[in-house]
């Protein structure tokens, strides 16, 4: 694991990240375009905030989908990203919980630990910085990033992790005392690992012999299978469009496949339906098509079925499902971060990969330089990779 080098020279002072290979900075100003290596200013840490140096980034579906995002909906000029690790660099007042030097995983998802939710184990959403996509960070609403003209950047989901250095509310930072583990490992455990293992274990509670269909093998849906496979179901099901994740999935214990294209005129209910004796036990959906969260409830065994949502629909579009099959026992739930509760699961997570217990090295298929962050847009639209490890320094 890398210390993130010297920081000391930089505590309390805004940082000028500079467009070299060792100090970058990518930075979106319209819908859709490629990222642009700038020169940013990275302000110091207000109260309760602290200043990562990022390791390295990689690229989720959702910073695509807001990428896309055209306005009024979409805000820029914006620094996208929000699965990464680094070392903080500083801390403003009143932050305890770190210090300089710590190794560091941010998150989009609060967790203070102090209010009712966080509290509970029902609930992973903070209620006293609720989440939200406003472009600044939770306790003022502003952005700690300007570029070389001195006019505002846009934070990305409180974290913007496509920078050499960012600044994060302490509620949405998770510490890794254990730094045996890499960096790209530890990347991982962000946001995509840690929401499809979150749902398998913490929402459906996934048990040994079950029976579990998974709507989209990307790498939230092969993190679902992960953790399935772990908790020891007897049959996993991917459902994807791509032929090729089924060997993919396979790493991750996916062990049937379904292509709805070779069903020909069959619904995929009734093709569930075949494989699982009646329905499945657990079904996930994890692309976002309220048409695919209606297949995988009615995928689900009458009785005691369980949907759990984890895409968020791309489209706007409501959800109807029949009252009925809710009389009949099924249940449908929705899930951010899979239920993940940053500071206390990460630190799980990260531990089982050290223990050999959690695979986590088949998710990375590429790594590209910070400088060529705009091929790992390329791999992933192109659903060439499942994640591309964006190197800082490289």
């Amino acid at each position: 694991m890398e210390n993130g080098n010297s920081v000391a020279s930089t505590v309390g002072k805004a940082i000028r990240c500079k467009g070299s290979l060792s100090h970058t900075a990518a930075v979106c100003r319209s819908s859709g375009e490629p990222l642009v290596i700038e020169e940013i200013e990275v302000a110091p840490p207000k109260a309760g905030e602290v200043r990562i140096k990022i390791i390295c980034t990689s690229l989720c579906h959702s910073d695509v989908t807001f990428w896309k995002l055209k306005e009024p909906h979409g805000i820029f000029p914006r620094i996208f990203g929000h699965e990464a690790v680094g070392v903080v660099e500083s801390v403003g007042e009143n932050v305890k919980e770190v210090k300089e030097g710590d190794m560091v995983v941010p998150v989009f998802l609060a967790n203070c630990e102090e209010c009712r939710d966080c509290k509970s184990k029902k609930s992973n959403i903070c209620s006293k910085f609720p989440f939200g996509v406003v472009p600044g960070l939770p306790r003022d609403g502003t952005s700690r990033f300007r570029d070389s003209k001195g006019e505002v950047l846009h934070c990305f989901l409180s974290v913007s992790s496509f920078a050499e250095y960012t600044v994060v509310d302490i509620t949405h930072v998770a510490k890794l005392d254990d730094r045996r583990i890499s960096a790209e490992k530890a990347c991982l455990l962000s946001c995509g690992v840690s929401t499809g293992v979150g749902a398998a274990w913490k929402v459906a509670d996934v048990e040994a012999g079950s029976t579990v269909v998974i709507f989209g093998l990307g790498a939230v849906g092969l993190a679902v299978a992960e953790g399935a496979r772990i908790r020891g179901a007897s049959k996993i099901i991917g459902v994807d469009l791509n032929p090729q994740k089924f060997e993919i999935g396979k790493k991750f214990g996916v062990t049937d496949f379904v292509n709805p294209k070779d069903c020909l005129d069959r619904p995929i209910t009734e093709v569930i339906s075949e494989m699982t004796d009646g329905g499945a036990d657990y079904c996930f959906e994890c692309i976002g098509l309220a048409s695919l969260m209606n297949d995988a409830f009615n995928c689900c065994r009458s009785g005691w079925g369980k949907t759990v949502i984890l895409g968020v629909e791309m489209h706007g579009s409501p959800l109807s499902i029949n009252c009925l099959e809710i009389l009949r026992g099924k249940c449908i739930t929705g899930a951010l971060f899979g239920g993940t509760k940053a500071k206390t699961d990460i630190p799980l997570f990260a531990k089982m990969y050290l223990d050999k217990e959690l695979h986590l090295d088949d998710f990375i298929t590429h790594e590209v330089s910070f400088h060529d962050i705009n091929k790992a847009f390329d791999l992933l639209i192109q659903e060439k990779s499942i994640r591309c490890i964006i190197w800082m320094d490289r």
